[in-house]
């Protein structure tokens, strides 16, 4: 009989986790997988409860809820040297890294992935003495995902930040960042933003780093230089179709370790939380975390 932690978000998803808890729990169980719950109850629960499970020798860990407590539960085990394989059940407002992992986005079929006993060795990435497994940011337009209050999220989902980033829009400024990256160089102007990702899937953009990977020990860096707000709607137009990484503004390349600074006041977001404020020094942790993951790609995503 295996042991399992599950960690999970009660408010994500529009609370589909409250209504669904006891099938999953039947389900692992039927499958050997003795599972005990966390639900998180504020900021931060998810991190202690991760480092909690890992400390105890959970044979696993599953992480139930959005892209925001699959970032805390990353920063309760990316530190231990004992890190139990993570399940994931993306049942959150955005589930940017299940999508890129090919986790498909119904309950019972994630609960399979993880009873079949699929893993596959992703990286981390390390952000100062934080961590984050899908990407990190900064520039005025990443900061959209702090202003979304929950209660808006829990009731109208992925729209809430559609609406937010349409206010923000009419806000647009550049950032002086000095941005250096191992193998690639030194780059100092004003930026409306930068990305550094771990996989292809960012913001409900499937094709923001058509090429990135979560296993190849690289980020795939992406600069957007100062633009209007009419040069912006064209490179996001751009980014829908994956046609943007050519355009004038922007810059892009790989790297495992790049610092950023700046002389102003430029807050930074992990894995769409907030992380802190700059300087920082992202770095590659290479397969450093164990996840069960569907060997066949995004496509299963769409298709369940």
């Amino acid at each position: 009989m295996k042991r399992a932690r599950l960690i999970y978000n009660p408010t994500s998803g529009r609370e589909e986790m409250k209504r669904r808890l006891p099938d999953i729990l039947q389900k692992l169980d039927q499958a050997g997988i003795e599972t005990s719950c966390h639900a998180t109850i504020g900021a931060g629960d998810a991190t202690i409860a991760a480092a909690d499970a890992a400390e105890r020798d959970y044979d696993l860990i599953i992480a139930a809820g959005g892209d925001g407590t699959i970032y805390e539960v990353i920063n309760g085990m990316a530190n231990k040297p004992n890190r139990p394989p993570l399940g994931i059940l993306p049942l959150g407002t955005t589930n940017d890294f299940a999508r890129a992992m090919g986790i498909p986005k119904h309950w019972e079929y994630a609960c399979d992935l993880i009873i079949q006993n699929y893993t596959r060795p992703i990286d981390v990435g390390q952000a100062n003495e934080r961590y984050f497994i899908n990407i990190a940011g900064g520039g005025s337009l990443t900061e959209l995902t702090y202003d979304v209050p929950i209660k808006l999220k829990t009731m109208i989902g992925q729209l809430a930040y559609y609406l937010k980033g349409l206010e923000k829009m009419t806000r647009l400024s550049p950032t002086e960042l000095i941005i250096e990256a191992d193998g690639v160089g030194k780059f100092h102007e004003e930026f409306m933003l930068f990305l550094i990702c771990n996989s292809n899937s960012v913001g409900g953009f499937e094709k923001l780093a058509p090429d990135a990977k979560p296993d190849d020990g690289l980020f795939d860096v992406v600069l957007l230089r100062r633009c209007n707000l009419a040069e912006f709607i064209r490179i996001a137009t751009l980014a829908l179709r994956g046609e943007h990484l050519n355009d004038s503004h922007v810059i892009h390349f790989r790297t495992n370790k790049m610092k950023v600074t700046s002389p102003s006041y430029v807050q930074i977001n992990l894995d769409g939380e907030y992380g802190g404020t700059l300087p920082f020094t992202f770095s590659v942790l290479p397969s450093h975390l164990q996840i069960f993951a569907d060997e066949h790609g995004e496509a299963s995503y769409r298709n369940r």
